[in-house]
């Protein structure tokens, strides 16, 4: 399996887990998974100064600027295998 079936497999096991993660690693799910399949952040911060969600999820995205998508792949994927326990 290449890499990219790895990241999209882990993609539907992260929607699978056990337990459902804290907010920091949902965060880092999310930033390293629009990461490794767009890149660098392509969009606007949130307008709406009281949009904490979308702001918390742009800034996290925003963070890994300038990170290849391969390395961000294989982040995500180290990540979700541990969080299912393996």
């Amino acid at each position: 399996m290449d890499l990219k079936e790895q990241f999209e497999k882990a993609a539907v096991d992260s929607k699978n887990l056990s337990e459902k993660p804290d907010n920091d690693t949902l965060l880092q799910l999310y930033s390293l998974y629009k990461q490794g399949s767009i890149g660098d952040v392509n969009i606007d911060p949130p307008s709406n100064p009281f949009d904490f969600v979308g702001k918390a999820k742009y800034e996290a995205w925003a963070a890994l600027k300038g990170k290849s998508t391969t390395v961000a792949m294989s982040e995500y994927i180290e990540l979700v295998n541990k969080l299912k326990g393996g």
